[in-house]
């Protein structure tokens, strides 16, 4: 604070201070990083044919989901889509998770990515398209503000197309505290008072998640043959009807619903902080939700130690109640950490879970 800075530089870059060098210039200055492609590199990568390499996460989840068919399709489905759309496809992204996500660039030279969404008839909302119309309608209510820029899409297709913007703050390779700072600062941006959203959205409510959590914990607790403590179980289960019992309208607000490090891109267009969300889910919750999120990730770090800091820090940061937070962390660590074990998402599933067998008869900060 009160240092000075490089000419141009804005403001709020100190959040990027203590990256690489690179980074810090494509944050501050929109440069390419260093190591990266370059936009014209990645136009001669995207000259090449298509190769849809399905992640292994993406795969094991559409299985899951019963969605064999859209994974058997997926070469047609991109190459129509790029057809249409005047794309030239370039390789697929393999830190995705929840849906393909490969590179593209427009019929204008613009970098984008073209993002499939697994069609999951599991989720909320009933039908295997409600993932991408929530997301979709997120991405048009923020336009770009403080969250990646939807660019074109297809709701029957569950198909998006957006900007495409740097590394992940995974791949930064940041500190925690530093994670958690860039994060809450961007979440403190996006949230906005559910009174305001239209509710012909159809967005689900906080009560609404904590059920289906609390359904899906006990589901996969059974069907994985019980990979961590009835303890733990019972605890995300009480924790999950308490979320759900406090749900209000009037607090709630628009979250995220999944803020962690992948979800979190560098940014060098102007106006912002350096960063941009990516992949927002469209839940209406109490914003305690999207900072269990954050109480779910790095669990290594919570096997020792305090096992409350993070959620005084997180609450102290962004004024929000500590109890809260805890208590959708709880709910979140337990239904992730069966999720990454039963598609084999690994070591990150037990380091979780025992997370959650240690803090199961702790209480709350």
């Amino acid at each position: 604070m009160g240092a000075s800075r490089p000419p141009g530089a804005r403001p709020d870059a100190e959040l990027a201070a203590g990256a690489p060098p690179a980074v810090r210039d494509a944050v501050v200055f929109g440069r390419p990083v260093a190591g990266r492609k370059s936009v014209a590199a990645a136009r001669r990568v995207c000259c090449h044919p298509p190769v849809i390499d399905v992640p292994g996460p993406v795969r094991e989840k559409a299985r899951a989901a019963g969605a064999d068919g859209w994974l058997a399709d997926l070469p047609r489905l991109v190459a129509e889509i790029a057809r249409e759309w005047g794309l030239t496809i370039g390789r697929a992204f393999p830190d995705a998770t929840e849906s393909l996500v490969v590179a593209a660039d427009t019929a204008d030279g613009r970098p984008a990515v073209l993002k499939l969404q697994v069609p999951r008839a599991d989720r909320m909302g009933g039908d295997g398209l409600a993932p991408a119309r929530h997301e979709i309608a997120v991405l048009r209510l923020v336009a770009g503000r403080g969250c990646v820029r939807l660019l074109r899409h297809d709701v029957d297709r569950g198909a998006l197309l957006l900007d495409r913007l740097g590394p992940s703050l995974h791949d930064v390779g940041l500190p925690m505290a530093q994670r958690h700072e860039i994060l809450c600062s961007l979440l403190l941006r996006f949230w906005r008072p559910a009174a305001d959203i239209d509710a012909d959205h159809g967005f689900p409510d906080g009560a609404q998640k904590a059920r289906e959590l609390a359904a899906a914990v006990a589901r996969w607790w059974a069907e994985l043959d019980r990979p961590c403590s009835e303890r733990a179980v019972e605890h995300a289960l009480a924790c999950a009807d308490r979320r759900a019992a406090g749900h209000d309208d009037e607090r709630a607000v628009l979250v995220h619903g999944d803020p962690h490090e992948w979800n979190v891109l560098v940014d060098p267009r102007p106006g912002g902080i350096g960063w941009a969300l990516a992949d927002p889910e469209g839940l209406l919750a109490e914003p305690e939700y999207d900072l269990g999120v954050l109480m779910r990730e790095d669990p290594a770090d919570m096997l020792e130690g305090d096992p409350f800091a993070r959620a005084r820090v997180l609450a102290a940061r962004t004024g929000r109640d500590a109890t809260a937070l805890w208590e959708w962390g709880v709910v979140e660590r337990v239904s992730t950490g069966l999720l990454a074990t039963r598609i084999g998402l690994q070591p990150v599933g037990r380091q979780m879970l025992a997370v959650a067998d240690r803090v199961a008869g702790l209480g709350g900060p």
